[in-house]
C-alpha cells in the first residue's frame, strides 16, 4: 500500500509502498478516506516534542477517517507519541473500542480538518472555561482551525460577544468569516494589543492556543475573576503575562489539554463535532490534497503559507 513515511525527524514525509499492518486482537485494519495534517503531526515528527522522539521510520496521522464494515468512522492513532503507524496511508491499524460512527451525509473530508482540533476548541470554552450563556469571549488565533472552531462554538452557545485575535489579514479574514463580532490584529506590541483588546470590551473568557505576547495582552482585557484557558504555545512557551495582572483582578490561568480527556469523554466530543459538521454549523477554512503530495503539503502547513488545514486524500 501507499503510505507517508518520516524516515528522518525534522525533514517532511515521503511517499513509500509498504505493507499493511497485523491488527492485533483489539484492533481493525481502516480503509482511510481523509487524514489531516495537524500541529501535533508536526510537532511529533519534529522529534521536539514532549513524547520524545519517535523510533523512525513511521506512518504519522494521529486522526482521521476511514471504513470499517461498510460505516465511515473517525479514528485516533498515537503515531509520533509511542511506537506504531498512523492514518497517512491508503489503510491503518486502529484499537476498535476508539472508533466513532459518524452520522450519513457528514463530509469526510471537513470532519477530518475539524476532528481533534473542534475537540480542544470545545473543552477549552465548556469543559475548562465554564462558558455561561451572555458571557464575552476572546478568541486567540481566531483564524486557525482551533480559532474557527471556538468563534462559532461560542456563538452557539451563546455568547455576548466573541472578539477574535489573529495576526495576518488573511487569518483576520477567516474569524470575521466564521462569525467574530470584533477582529484584533496580532502583532509583538504588548500595550498596544492590550488597549485593542480592552477597546473591544471586557472579557470573560479567553481561550488561548498561542501564550506568548499575545496571552499577556488578552489577559489584559478580563473582568474581574475571568477566566484565560491555555491549550497551546505557537506564539512562545513563556508570556509576560505579570503577577500584578493576576492578583489584581483574580483571574483564573487554566490549563486544556484533549491528552486528559477519557476515551468515553473524547467519543462523546467527536460525536458532537460530527454532527455539528453535519448541519453546516462547524466548518473551518482547509484544502483537500492527494496522498501522492504529502511532501509539498507537509512542507506548506509546516510554513504556515496552506489555505487553512490540509487533509490528505488517499
Amino acid at each position: 500500500m501507499r503510505a507517508a513515511a518520516v524516515t528522518t525527524c525534522g525533514e517532511p514525509p515521503v511517499l513509500v509502498d509498504r505493507g499493511d499492518a497485523a491488527p492485533g486482537s483489539d484492533e481493525v485494519l481502516i480503509e482511510v478516506v481523509t487524514a489531516p495534517i495537524t500541529p501535533l503531526d508536526l510537532l511529533c515528527a519534529s522529534g521536539t516534542s514532549y513524547f520524545g522522539r519517535p523510533a523512525t521510520p513511521y506512518v504519522p496521522g494521529v486522526q482521521g477517517v476511514g471504513r470499517h464494515e461498510n460505516r465511515l468512522v473517525w479514528f485516533p492513532t498515537t503515531a509520533g507519541m509511542r511506537p506504531g503507524d498512523g492514518s497517512m496511508a491508503e489503510r491503518a491499524v486502529a484499537r476498535r473500542d476508539e472508533l466513532v460512527a459518524l452520522p450519513e451525509g457528514v463530509d469526510p473530508v471537513l470532519m477530518a480538518a475539524t476532528g481533534l482540533s473542534a475537540v480542544a476548541a470545545f473543552g477549552a470554552l465548556h469543559r475548562t472555561g465554564g462558558l455561561q450563556a451572555g458571557e464575552s469571549v476572546i478568541v486567540l488565533g481566531g483564524g486557525g482551525v482551533v480559532g474557527q472552531a471556538a468563534i462559532q462554538l461560542a456563538r452557539a452557545a451563546g455568547a455576548g460577544r466573541v472578539v477574535a485575535g489573529a495576526r495576518s489579514g488573511a487569518a483576520q479574514e477567516r474569524a470575521r468569516e466564521v462569525g467574530a463580532d470584533v477582529v484584533v490584529e496580532l502583532d509583538d506590541d504588548l500595550d498596544g494589543m492590550t488597549a485593542r483588546f480592552r477597546a473591544a470590551g471586557p472579557a470573560d473568557l479567553v481561550v488561548d492556543p498561542l501564550y506568548g505576547v499575545p496571552a499577556a495582552a488578552a489577559a489584559g482585557a478580563l473582568r474581574p475573576e475571568g477566566r484565560l484557558v491555555n491549550l497551546g504555545g505557537s506564539a512562545g512557551e513563556t508570556s509576560p503575562l505579570d503577577s500584578s495582572t493576576i492578583r489584581s483582578r483574580s483571574l483564573r490561568i487554566l490549563g486544556y489539554t484533549n491528552n486528559a480527556l477519557t476515551a468515553d469523554q473524547r467519543r462523546a466530543a467527536i460525536g458532537e463535532v460530527a454532527e455539528a459538521v453535519r448541519r453546516g454549523a462547524l466548518t473551518v477554512a482547509h484544502e483537500s490534497v492527494p496522498l501522492d503530495d504529502v511532501t509539498a503539503a507537509w512542507q506548506r502547513q509546516a510554513a504556515g503559507c496552506a489555505g487553512g488545514r490540509i487533509v490528505l486524500r488517499p
